[in-house]
């Protein structure tokens, strides 16, 4: 049985305690939403300010060379890199997660049409995020391939020789659920097909090693667990022996190899500069620059092996302390118990009433956030996907107290039933 008292025990004697007052959280809020929001470092605002006022308001045009501005793709790329087993000079952050997948993905057909023209499939996850699934259809229509979409157990038998393309996100969104990475890599370059994976739920949360999986592209977001503010910049990655092969389709002038000789030619730039594209946005940069220092302050504390290993010890927790609270209530779990196969996240599922009435999830979410919890809320299809009670559990700033703390709201909510109020019922823009 796990009480409050033994989470506060935890909590005393965690290593990684100290690192949550590197963040501005607010009173009375237990924040499980860091998987869709990071939370503001302390540091953002005086160096986003700094940014404003000295480098763009009295340095200028200047701030481009003297306070480092052009070069800050490269170096937050450099950090990010240590997060997921790229090297050095590897790896850029820049654009939105869409912008790059469109890169990587155009860039990943390219290189399979030239090596084997006849293979003419993407494969992908169908409860893959959806942007995911909207820039390979886009791409499949502009190019004549087709989108295959299957469920995680179908992988395996889908990597057939028609298949040019395997597109998955590392961490699956609504489940939390977890792919092999280099289990899935070698499968997938057994049957000659290149692999394309989206760490905007991974990088920062989980242990990556790109290059120890051999993988070929990836990309991932900045504003998640990498706190880097929201709309942050994301960053791509491609492995070194695809990097020279092809132009990325958005040719712009900061990935040509020298931005400033203004040739009317392109010549794209060395490796991954050229998956550049326009101007950088230097504000959200160095927003990003102090999120990335919050997850490297863990490095002395054993880096990301020690933040997964409290990542989990939380999601166990939380697991937990749902089956020993919340029972009779019609919740289920959709992450996976297997700590190879969980990311950052517990996802609840809610069974509908009875005639296919409302779940009430995203009614629980809300009534929730009413009272100081913040998670979010997934909607299912109607069929096999159900609607998701959504809780990312960022070790950085989250403890065992909090977590135990949340679960007695949540079957205080579940028992009282105040999500039923009208008020928990009324859907927003985001929801």
């Amino acid at each position: 049985m796990h009480t409050l008292q033994t989470c506060q025990q935890l909590d005393a004697t965690d290593p990684l305690a100290a690192l949550r007052d590197q963040f501005t959280l607010p009173e009375g809020v237990i924040y499980l939403d860091g998987n869709s929001l990071g939370v503001l470092p302390k540091t953002a605002a005086a160096r986003v300010a700094e940014a404003v006022t000295e480098e763009w308001g009295q340095g200028l045009i200047r701030s481009w060379n003297s306070a480092g501005w052009f070069s800050l793709p490269q170096r937050l790329g450099d950090k990010i890199a240590r997060l997921v087993g790229a090297k050095p000079g590897e790896l850029v952050a820049t654009d939105s997660t869409s912008i790059n997948l469109y890169k990587v993905l155009s860039a990943a057909l390219h290189i399979a049409g030239e090596d084997a023209p006849a293979r003419k499939l993407i494969v992908s996850e169908r409860s893959n995020f959806p942007t995911d699934l909207y820039i390979a259809e886009a791409l499949c229509k502009e190019r004549g391939y087709r989108l295959q979409l299957v469920e995680p157990d179908e992988i395996a038998a889908a990597l057939t020789p028609e298949v040019a393309v395997l597109m998955l996100t590392h961490v699956n969104y609504r489940t939390g659920a977890m792919h092999d990475m280099a289990a899935v890599t070698a499968a997938a370059h057994a049957a000659g097909i290149l692999t394309v994976w989206d760490l905007a739920h991974s990088a920062g949360a989980v242990p990556v090693d790109l290059n120890g999986a051999g993988a070929d592209f990836s990309i991932g977001c900045g504003y998640k667990y990498l706190n880097g503010g929201p709309g942050a910049p994301a960053f791509v990655w491609v492995h070194p022996r695809h990097a020279d092969r092809f132009w990325q389709p958005l040719a712009g002038w900061w990935g040509h190899a020298s931005p400033f000789a203004f040739t009317p030619d392109y010549q794209p730039a060395p490796g991954i500069g050229r998956y550049l594209c326009g101007t950088q946005p230097i504000l959200n940069m160095t927003a990003l620059d102090c999120g990335l220092d919050t997850v490297l302050a863990a490095e002395p504390l054993g880096g990301m092996a020690a933040l997964r290993a409290k990542s989990l010890a939380l999601t166990d927790l939380f697991i937990a302390l749902v089956a020993q609270r919340c029972g009779g209530h019609g919740i289920g779990l959709a992450t996976p118990r297997d700590h190879a196969a969980r990311g950052s996240q517990v996802c609840l599922t809610r069974e509908h009433g009875l005639g296919g009435a409302d779940s009430g999830a995203f009614a629980i979410v809300q009534a929730l956030i009413a009272r100081g919890v913040i998670g979010d809320y997934r909607a299912g299809d109607g069929g096999a996907h159900k609607d998701i009670l959504r809780f990312g559990l960022t070790p950085l700033y989250i403890g065992f107290a909090d977590v135990w703390h949340a679960v007695e709201h949540l079957r205080q909510v579940l028992e009282s039933g105040e999500w039923q109020q009208p008020a928990f019922n009324q859907k927003h823009a985001v929801t």
